[in-house]
């Protein structure tokens, strides 16, 4: 996946985010972001599951790397956002994220393959 030019801008600490965990944040644009930590690998992807609009960041993050909305149980690749699980057909927005420090950083939404 490619990215979109933008900034980075620290959104949280690595210590508010333990493994196997899921962090809601906002974005500096004002976008609602759900941090994950998968197995030591820290990522982002939107805050909003693309079914229904339900806070991604309240589901849970399992040990396949998927996470699922706890609303109606779709699931999305933490990594990727594709979709694993009905009842979503629309992939998850992803945003590059850099660890620096004890900072998390999240930058733009990555470009859909």
């Amino acid at each position: 996946m490619t990215s979109a030019s933008g900034s980075f801008a620290p959104l949280a600490r690595v210590a508010d985010l333990p493994p196997g965990e899921l962090l809601a944040v906002t974005h500096a644009d004002g976008t609602p972001i759900c941090l994950f930590n998968n197995e030591g690998e820290i990522g982002a992807v939107l805050d909003c599951c693309t079914h229904n609009d339900f806070k991604m960041s309240e589901g849970v993050l399992h040990a396949d790397g998927t996470i699922e909305c706890i609303w109606h149980g779709a699931r999305f690749d933490c990594r990727t956002g594709a979709v694993r699980r009905a009842p979503a057909v629309d992939p998850l927005p992803v945003y590059e994220v850099r660890v620096e420090g004890e900072q998390v950083l999240v930058g733009p939404r990555q470009e859909q393959p």
